[in-house]
């Protein structure tokens, strides 16, 4: 059976903000990271949707969704 890729916010910029406690590259909580493969599309698409206000509020430069990284194992 094919696997089938899942799309990811991840941008190989992984350092953990210690006030916010976000992903200074993609904006995940660690739970969310870790938790990534094993989500619902639907759950990786809401936390997708959620990213780029949640980067603003934590004062990092908001990147669009349509600028996530390609689909990877992450």
């Amino acid at each position: 059976m094919p696997t089938i890729p899942i799309v990811t916010p991840c941008i190989s910029v992984c350092q953990m903000d210690p006030r916010s406690q976000l992903c200074r590259g993609c904006g995940r909580t660690l739970r969310e990271i870790g938790g990534w493969a094993a989500m619902s599309p639907a759950e990786r698409a809401q936390v997708m949707a959620e990213l780029p206000q949640r980067r603003r509020a934590a004062g990092f430069s908001a990147r669009e969704p349509a600028e996530a990284a390609p689909p990877s194992g992450r």
